[in-house]
């Protein structure tokens, strides 16, 4: 029997969503952590506010303001903390109507990359936050495995007027990052990761023929790891958005026709972790029927741009994914159209 892949937020509840991104888009640099009050401190001498806040959970902090008197800056922090608190509101609504959101930890890593210039530079969010993104993007409800991992990709130099040392960003966002240790041990490290099992790894990529080979980012000072046929991913990368925590958070996405083909073909290149195959497999046919539903043509572009070789090993998923796509008349169609031999 035939199942719909996804379903259809209302139009009121899209512009919703669309209204927090403009509105988040205009504010410029955000408010790490909750929100917040002002607290004004005095000793001795002058008086001093202060925005008083979470910028982690359990982690209480003061930052100064102003000193006493600059009516000016105290308006604008007041400001800043009222759009906080309204964007709060908006996640916490979208989150109860089926709009995917990320949790406080990525959120915090998120706001400090926005606000250091690291997306309007190039670097690109990608993995399975990338298809959340995607989802509220196309204003689409489906069900979407939990992630620890954050995964950030530059396709080429970040255009970046100085370096931005991944670690010490990290750092600065208050979580207690530690590089996780290559292999061998001798290779540099490619990703930071929280203590415990289960916490927030974050995994910096980049385009490359071997899989899992270490290719430097001098402009991160870091390294990242390659992952092949990442250059027709990540090429004109588009503007979007992510809800984590109480944020929404402006970001770059791989262009969404061309996240589906190249998930199909990742899929086929997890040898020995079937769920996380099934995983990228679901994620490019929810996709993938949302884009045929509305605007097949750019998945027939996207699949006339991909490599020959990393085509190559989609089309042993034929059968499999035109089963999966039945409900979706469109996407059989295209699937047809372009996997066939």
């Amino acid at each position: 029997m035939s199942q719909e892949l996804y379903r259809s937020h209302e139009l009121a509840f899209r512009t919703q969503y669309a209204e927090l991104k403009e509105r988040t888009r205009a504010a410029g640099e955000l408010l790490p952590g909750t929100p917040g009050s002002l607290a004004l401190r005095k000793g001795t001498g002058t008086g001093y506010w202060y925005r008083v806040y979470y910028p982690v959970p359990g982690k209480p902090h003061d930052a100064l303001v102003c000193k006493e008197g600059d009516e000016d800056s105290l308006a604008d922090m007041r400001e800043r903390i009222a759009f906080g608190e309204w964007a709060a509101k908006q996640v916490s609504s979208l989150r109860k109507l089926g709009f995917q959101v990320a949790d406080k930890a990525t959120a915090r890593v998120l706001v400090e990359l926005h606000n250091r210039g690291a997306f309007e530079a190039g670097l690109t969010l990608v993995g399975t936050l990338g298809y959340m993104a995607w989802l509220n993007e196309l204003g689409a409800i489906a069900v979407s495995a939990s992630t620890m991992d954050l995964d950030l990709a530059r396709r080429q130099r970040l255009r970046l007027a100085a370096p931005l040392p991944f670690l010490e960003t990290m750092k600065a966002t208050g979580l207690p990052f530690v590089p996780v240790p290559g292999l061998p041990s001798s290779a540099p490290s490619t990703s930071v990761k929280l203590p415990g099992v289960q916490a927030l790894r974050v995994d910096i990529l980049a385009p490359g023929d071997v899989l899992g080979a270490v290719v430097k980012v001098p402009e991160l000072e870091w390294t990242a790891q390659a992952i092949p046929y990442y250059d027709y991913l990540l090429a004109d990368a588009e503007p979007g958005a992510l809800l984590a925590g109480g944020h929404c958070v402006p970001v770059r996405l791989p262009q969404a026709a061309r996240l589906v083909w190249h998930k199909l073909y990742a899929s086929t290149q997890r040898q020995g972790f079937p769920e996380k195959a099934a995983k990228d497999r679901q994620q490019a046919l929810v996709l993938g029927a949302v884009i045929s539903d509305n605007e097949p043509h750019e998945l027939l572009e996207a699949f006339h741009h991909a490599p020959k070789q990393m085509v190559s090993p989609i089309r042993s998923l034929s059968g499999k994914l035109l089963e999966a796509a039945s409900g979706h008349p469109a996407w059989v169609e295209t699937l047809h159209s372009c996997l066939r031999k």
